[in-house]
């Protein structure tokens, strides 16, 4: 942060320095000897020869992801049973729904603004009778900073500091990193619930993948989802 006390001796000092240059240039140039000045003609330079690929809608990744957003979400399994974790409106999820599921919403709600939050879409089903899985996709302007990147970095971040977790890289992300959490928890009149979770970014976009359920959740589990999700994006 710049010092209001400071900002005006500089600026009169440059502006010194400026006309003193100034000064001293017409000075330098005035003894020199008259020079040649270089020709007008200069040598033609001929348009280079190739085609620019054209993508389509579907190669076009900006394309699938200005869409609908649901549609790039991972469909539910054939048979699959609903789950009660995701919240929302039609596959939509808008800011005051996802702030919500932070510890502290009212400061999670003014980071995600500043984040420039877009839009979300989430799905989520229960697999087997067993585990509940949730899928979200958050989606940032990043006109000012790649906020999709630096969430992912976030999630991370938390689920790497819970105790007995254990964590791997996505396949085919370059930030994706997946976690299980082998301590359940646990609440009075309530089985303990295992969970594993990973979040990964790609241009735009933060994934998040959560799965809870009774028992302990397998590592390929959780791998297994955000490696196809990512690869829908």
């Amino acid at each position: 942060m710049r010092r209001g006390r400071t900002a005006a001796p500089i600026a009169v000092a440059a502006a010194l320095g400026i006309v003193a240059g100034g000064c001293a240039g017409y000075v330098v140039q005035a003894e020199r000897p008259p020079t040649r000045p270089a020709p007008l003609s200069q040598p033609v330079l001929r348009q280079g020869k190739g085609t620019v690929p054209v993508l389509t809608a579907a190669e076009d990744r900006q394309v699938r992801t200005d869409g609908d957003l649901r549609k790039l979400l991972l469909p539910k399994p054939r048979g699959a049973r609903d789950s009660v974790l995701a919240e929302g409106t039609d596959g939509w999820l808008d800011l005051a729904g996802y702030a919500g599921d932070f510890n502290d919403p009212g400061g999670a709600f003014r980071d995600q603004l500043a984040d420039e939050f877009r839009r979300a879409a989430v799905t989520s089903w229960k697999s087997d009778g067993t585990y509940d899985i949730e899928i979200r996709l958050v989606q940032y302007r990043q006109e000012t900073k790649p906020a999709a990147h630096e969430e992912a970095g976030h999630e991370q971040y938390w689920s790497s500091i819970e105790p007995d977790t254990d964590n791997r890289p996505v396949p085919g992300t370059g930030d994706g990193v997946a976690y299980v959490h082998h301590r359940p928890q646990t609440q009075a009149g309530y089985q303990p619930q295992y969970k594993a979770e990973a979040a990964a970014s790609r241009g735009d976009i933060l994934m998040e993948v959560w799965v809870h359920g009774s028992k302990p959740v397998p590592m390929k589990t959780v791998l297994d989802l955000a490696k196809r999700q990512v690869g829908r994006l």
